[in-house]
């Protein structure tokens, strides 16, 4: 019975830490997204970024995308734009992951808020899929 109890606990040990793994892994994604959109860094948006990857939301009642080109490109280097970033949420399953991330501006009364879909390919995370809103 020892024995079982110790391999367990050993078990649940390697479980939970892969797990921290896991997000943590997911959390630096997240944080090149936050970092390279806010910092005015497009680079790290490329490495956080699927290449395919589309924004998408409603204005006037209307579904609107953004491709993520055009997005990087819009993100003009060395020029910050004086938000901020924080990641709200996490969730995910072997190589599937779900993020939520609020971004404000100081001069803004109401922050964005940001849905990710995010995979896991050859090792790494990356957003494949972003929607936005603002928050109410």
């Amino acid at each position: 019975m020892k024995k079982f109890v110790f391999i367990t606990c050993i078990l649940f040990g390697i479980q939970t830490t892969t797990a921290q793994t896991e997000i943590e892994s997911i959390k630096q994604t997240l944080m090149k997204y936050i970092n390279g959109s806010t910092g005015g860094k497009p680079k790290l948006l490329k490495e956080a970024f699927y290449p395919e990857l589309n924004l998408y939301y409603v204005r006037k009642d209307e579904l609107k995308i953004w491709s993520g080109k055009a997005y990087i490109e819009d993100t003009k280097e060395g020029k910050p734009t004086g938000e901020s970033g924080k990641i709200l949420s996490i969730d995910y399953e072997n190589n599937a992951a779900m993020a939520k991330v609020e971004i404000s501006h100081p001069k803004r009364k109401t922050p964005y808020i940001d849905y990710f879909m995010l995979l896991k390919v050859k090792g790494n995370w990356m957003i494949i899929h972003k929607m936005f809103t603002k928050k109410l």
